[in-house]
Formats: structure tokens, C-alpha cells, sequence
């Protein structure tokens, strides 16, 4: 469940934070309050989910290996997110480069790039809450397994 909610969260705080706040200097504290909020509410997967699974689940012989693989496997996808923002700014969202004034500012062309970054933000997160719906069921079953064999290989020690 924290998981989870850690997920959800991130879909209001990012529609907040792109689409709700006015995009002016005026509102610094409102970003960077929102900003501290997200990031205190969106980042316990890893550490309050992941990781107490694999130490419950994965051998103790093989738990670096996998945390490491963990990290390297959401690092690894996250890094297409760039490109994926950039091609959706352009071909859904209808950002031109050429038209962007970089000293009055190009209201079309943020608004372009704030739909696609909310986009490629509000997709996986909504993703990422499912995929831990199906551990209610699964987790418990895999985590008996493994203390079961835990028990026979000591028992035979």
C-alpha cells in the first residue's frame, strides 16, 4: 500500500505542479513548496516496498545482486523519458523549436512541453501503482515458499 500511494501521488502533484500553478517567476515558493512535498511523498518505493520484499523474498546469497539489478533495470528505462518528452512536445503537442523566443518567452511552445512532460510522468506513475496490485496475492504465497525452503535447508544442516 505505501508503494502504491507513493505512485499515485506523484500524478496530482506533477498535474499540480505543470498545469495548475500560473508559470511565473511570482510563484517560486509555490513550486518549490510543491516540489519538497513531491519529493517527500513520491520516493518510498525503493526503500519502504522494494527493498523489504527482496530481503524477505531473494536469498541472502543473491540480494546485492538483485538490488543492484533493481537499480540498474528503473535507471536504465527511466533514461528513455528525455526523448519519449521530446518526440510527444513535438508530434502530439505541436512544440516547434523554431518558434521559441528565448528572452519573451514562448507561452505554446511550455504549454507543449508541460502536456508531454506531465505525459511521460502521469503514465508510469498510474503503471507503476498497478504492477504492485498484483503483489497482495503473489508476495505472501512467494514469501512462504521461501521460508519453507529456508526451514528444510536447515533442518538438513
Amino acid at each position: 500500500m505505501c508503494a502504491q500511494f507513493s505512485a499515485i501521488m506523484g500524478i496530482p502533484y506533477t498535474w499540480f505542479f505543470l498545469r495548475v500553478i500560473p508559470q511565473s517567476i511570482d510563484n517560486f515558493q509555490i513550486y518549490a513548496f510543491t516540489l519538497l512535498l513531491m519529493g517527500l511523498t513520491i520516493s518510498w518505493n525503493g526503500t519502504a516496498a522494494n527493498a523489504p520484499m527482496f530481503a524477505e523474498v531473494v536469498p541472502a546469497k543473491h540480494r546485492t545482486m538483485i538490488y543492484a539489478f533493481d537499480r540498474a533495470f528503473e535507471g536504465s528505462f527511466s533514461s528513455f523519458a528525455a526523448p519519449v518528452v521530446g518526440i510527444l512536445a513535438e508530434r502530439i503537442y505541436g512544440y516547434d523549436p523554431k518558434s521559441v523566443d528565448p528572452v519573451a518567452g514562448s507561452t505554446r511552445e511550455a504549454l507543449a512541453l508541460s502536456k508531454a512532460l506531465f505525459s511521460m510522468m502521469a503514465v508510469p506513475f498510474g503503471m507503476c501503482c498497478l504492477f504492485y496490485t498484483p503483489l497482495y496475492r503473489v508476495f505472501r504465497h512467494d514469501r512462504d515458499n521461501v521460508r519453507m525452503a529456508n526451514q528444510k535447508e536447515e533442518e538438513m544442516i
